[in-house]
């Protein structure tokens, strides 16, 4: 069943299976690994400390693919994930800075609006090329101060990281794979060179915080805080991309939820929380490590071994949601699982959720009667981060 789900052939619909791997919660894979796939059985996972994020517990370690450069807290465990999450989460939002999101508004409206202007009127359109690609990139760029004049090379790395996720050697040249290696130690040698500038001439961004705040976990070391911007900068990348892609490909299928959002301007929380639990950027996390023996629905799970959490499984746990494969953005106690749960829950929801809502919003707005070109679009190769490599819609009188 796993080998169905992982395969691209299943890309553009993989509910029926996930609905099919329900049956077993807890299914034990030819080579030791474990697939968990229920709602309840996830959620339990991610909250026991007996798990661990960092692949050296794993008894078959993988390359972290960081080429010995620190992980991100993303990948480490309690105490050291907890420091470092406490230290970024000062600076990222409450209780220290509860301001930080409602302080882009601005800027979020202003930089939609810019890319949103220049589809008017185009008679084809990408979503992903023209708004879905660019907005996130633009955003952390401008939270961590990076110069407007080098954000293009942001993108340009980006771009290149994002197209070396996917690569399979099989298929594709192997340039594809060392613009990605490239990219990576472009891009943390610029971002270093940033944090060092950054502790004799801050400024009013998150590296400039982060470089010069001794806080009551003592100061962040450099490589930390550029590990940390690579966080924002690459996982945040791709799960906006997907968010709002995923999001307005939905729309488009359910053409009245399209309309209520165009009358009910209100509508766009609820509906991007439908969106995360129904269509959701991230689908699975392809591994947790246990650190001893533990027991998930009854199956003994033994120390060391891979553990694989079907997220977008869980959020349409039928045991969880009443009628989970209806898109239903008037749905109540909607505690989907994607960003997922626990100590890892996504630190940064909070933009990605707003970033969204005004991305939705003002492309349902000012679209002229949008309709999808090819329905299913193409979808990215990864069945991690499941989203539409384009997404062309066309508007106007076509």
């Amino acid at each position: 069943m796993l080998r169905r789900i992982l395969d691209y052939s299943a890309r553009a619909d993989p509910y029926p299976l996930y609905a099919e791997l329900r049956g077993t919660p807890v299914a034990r894979q030819e080579d030791g690994s474990y697939v968990v796939s229920t709602y309840r059985e996830i959620t339990d996972v991610l909250n026991d400390p007996r798990l661990s994020s960092d692949v050296r517990n794993l008894s078959r370690p993988t390359p972290s693919g960081e080429g010995g450069a620190p992980s991100s807290f993303i990948h480490m465990d309690p105490p050291e994930h907890d420091r470092l999450r406490r230290m970024a989460m000062r600076h990222f939002g409450p209780p220290h800075t509860p301001g930080l999101v409602t302080g882009l508004e601005g800027f979020l409206t202003a930089t939609v609006g810019g890319l949103v202007d220049e589809l008017a009127g185009k008679e084809r359109i990408d979503v992903v090329d023209d708004l879905a690609f660019p907005l996130p990139v633009t955003v952390v760029c401008h939270l961590l101060g990076v110069p407007r004049e080098d954000e293009p090379r942001f993108r340009r790395w980006v771009n290149d990281i994002m197209n070396s996720v996917d690569y399979d050697p099989e298929t594709d040249p192997k340039a594809r794979l060392d613009n990605g290696v490239r990219a990576r130690n472009d891009l943390r040698q610029c971002l270093g060179r940033l944090v060092e500038q950054r502790h004799s001439h801050p400024g009013d961004d998150l590296l400039s915080r982060l470089a010069n705040d001794d806080g009551p976990d003592g100061r962040m070391t450099d490589a930390d805080i550029v590990a940390t911007a690579k966080l924002l900068l690459i996982a945040g990348h791709e799960t906006i991309v997907n968010l709002i892609t995923n999001g307005m490909l939905t729309l488009l299928r359910h053409p009245h939820v399209l309309q209520r959002l165009r009358d009910e301007p209100n509508l766009i929380v609820p509906l991007v929380e439908e969106l995360l639990r129904y269509e959701p950027p991230v689908h699975i996390i392809p591994w947790r490590a246990a650190y001893s023996d533990v027991t998930v629905a009854d199956t003994v799970i033994p120390q060391g071994s891979q553990i694989m959490l079907m997220l977008a499984s869980g959020s349409r746990d039928p045991n969880r949601f009443h009628d989970p494969d209806r898109f239903d953005p008037d749905r109540h106690d909607n505690q989907h699982l994607g960003f997922g749960s626990g100590i890892h829950l996504c630190f940064g929801g909070p933009l990605a959720r707003r970033e969204t809502q005004i991305a939705l919003t003002e492309l349902v707005r000012r679209l002229d009667r949008p309709r999808l070109v090819v329905d299913p679009p193409p979808y990215r190769r990864s069945p991690v981060l499941r989203g539409p490599v384009h997404l062309d819609v066309e508007q106007g009188d076509g």
